[in-house]
């Protein structure tokens, strides 16, 4: 079966950097549009990130644009979202997700991760 598994959460201070993972098994990696989003208590999902199954396309939400990279590697199956200049708000569990259409900033991707959570300190 499908397992997205995420990695590369913790606390970190303001202003500090992060690298999450998302290693993909059970499916033709190369062949899936990745993502990125995030949920803090008590807000809705929210969109971070996506990129295409070849990397050529790529999205960012406004509120991570500039600090956030995201990238993959389809020989290691993994996907990576590199945080930098990270602040308060940035706080939630992130999830991955992979979609074999491009469908960009929809949350209606067809696989998930558990999600891994990240804390930034004031």
């Amino acid at each position: 079966q499908v397992q997205l598994v995420e990695s590369g959460g913790g606390l970190v201070q303001a202003g500090g950097s992060l690298r999450l993972s998302c290693t993909a098994s059970g499916l033709t990696f190369r062949l899936y549009a990745m993502a990125w989003f995030r949920q803090a208590p008590g807000k809705e999902r929210e969109f971070v990130a996506a990129i295409s199954s070849t990397g050529s396309s790529i999205y960012y939400a406004d509120s991570v644009k500039g600090r956030f990279t995201i990238s993959r590697d389809n020989a290691k199956n993994t996907a990576y979202l590199q945080m930098n200049s990270l602040k308060p708000e940035d706080t939630s569990v992130y999830y991955c997700a992979a979609d074999p259409l491009w469908i960009g900033v929809q949350d209606t991707y067809d696989y998930w991760g558990q999600g891994t959570q990240v804390t930034v300190s004031s």
